[in-house]
């Protein structure tokens, strides 16, 4: 028995996570505001994120969380520069630490009675590279309190990036994050395994193995592979043998395309280029096109200023016949170590 979410077992039975592409009540954003976070480079940084939350505000209701009222009148004034649509943005005064609120955001699953249930995972800032996190850990209760939504606490530590699911039994994720022992070092692999299937209502997990160059997550899954659709994932490869991600790609590929799904089938493997490399003050970036968010009605998707940011968008609009596929510039906000996805977390309907 997986201890740590024994005591939510009742309240767990019959969940489900439900697939990003699924519908969104809404989607939680926090507005940009830690200086340490883009090192030298933050006054780019909130016009990119505007951008891209103004994107999204056209789709859906975005649930933004700010520090304090003049934050969110800053906010708000370049939310409006940037053509949102301000009738479905939500002001929350919460301060946190940080933005990355895919990473502490609460994870939503459904109960088979209709009920939707939020889980607080512990957040240890990413295996504590870190300074305070506190005030991220606490965002998921903070959010059941005003949309009176009910949060279990579990007490492992995991990342809402780490993992992704078709909504149909199988999540996928990376060993070199989830068994990492900055995370949860008394447990075992099949320890973990079982409180994904516990608390997430998953069958069937995937391995994949090591994160991309840069990435100071240990390799979350949303800069590797996504699912697209309950049988097709989408993983990105580098074309360069001399690039230093070129192995490490070609080997999650190699096992990608020997998984099978909940039901015992192949998936279908689609592929992504990676950007060039992207650096700076020699830091290689963790610049992926994997890092989409997919939104009621759109798919918005990082982009970097090279000829490769098309052929992504290409593949994807193909992938989602049925979305409006957005490119947004992220040259600034990757320099924090993540671009779209790692800045949202959808709230399902």
């Amino acid at each position: 028995m997986a201890a740590p979410v024994a005591q939510h077992m009742r309240r767990l039975a019959g969940c489900r996570m439900p697939a990003e592409w699924e519908p969104h009540a809404a989607t939680y954003m926090t507005w940009p505001h830690n200086l340490d976070t883009w090192p030298g480079k933050f006054d780019p940084v909130p016009a990119q994120y505007a951008a891209v939350a103004a994107g999204l505000s056209r789709f859906e209701t975005v649930r933004l969380l700010v520090r304090s009222a003049s934050a969110a009148g800053v906010a708000g004034a370049m939310l409006r520069q940037a053509g949102a649509r301000m009738e479905t943005i939500e002001f929350l005064e919460y301060d946190t630490n940080d933005s990355w609120i895919r990473d502490y955001g609460p994870i939503f699953v459904g109960r088979a009675d209709g009920a939707r249930l939020a889980l607080d995972f512990k957040f240890n800032s990413w295996g504590g590279k870190y300074g305070a996190h506190d005030l991220d850990d606490v965002i998921p209760r903070r959010l059941s309190d005003r949309f009176d939504f009910e949060c279990l606490e579990v007490p492992l530590v995991l990342e809402g990036g780490s993992i992704d699911v078709n909504g149909a039994g199988t999540l996928l994720t990376t060993e070199s994050c989830l068994l990492n022992p900055n995370r949860n070092p008394g447990m075992s692999r099949a320890e973990i395994e079982e409180c994904l299937r516990l608390c997430l209502g998953v069958r069937h997990i995937l391995w994949l193995g090591d994160g991309i160059a840069g990435d100071d997550t240990d390799g979350h899954i949303d800069d590797l592979a996504r699912f697209v659709s309950r049988n097709t994932i989408v993983a990105v490869i580098e074309k360069d043998p001399a690039d230093e991600n070129y192995q490490a790609l070609a080997e999650n590929l190699n096992r990608l395309r020997k998984m099978r799904d909940q039901d015992g089938n192949l998936f279908r493997i689609q592929t992504l280029p990676m950007p060039p490399a992207l650096y700076h003050e020699g830091q290689r970036l963790p610049a992926s096109y994997a890092n989409f968010y997919i939104a009621n009605g759109a798919v918005l998707v990082p982009t970097f200023g090279c000829a490769s940011d098309a052929e992504a968008l290409s593949i994807l609009t193909r992938l989602f016949p049925a979305r409006k596929v957005l490119g947004f510039p992220c040259l600034d906000l990757v320099w924090g170590l993540g671009t779209i996805h790692c800045l949202t977390q959808q709230h399902p309907a």
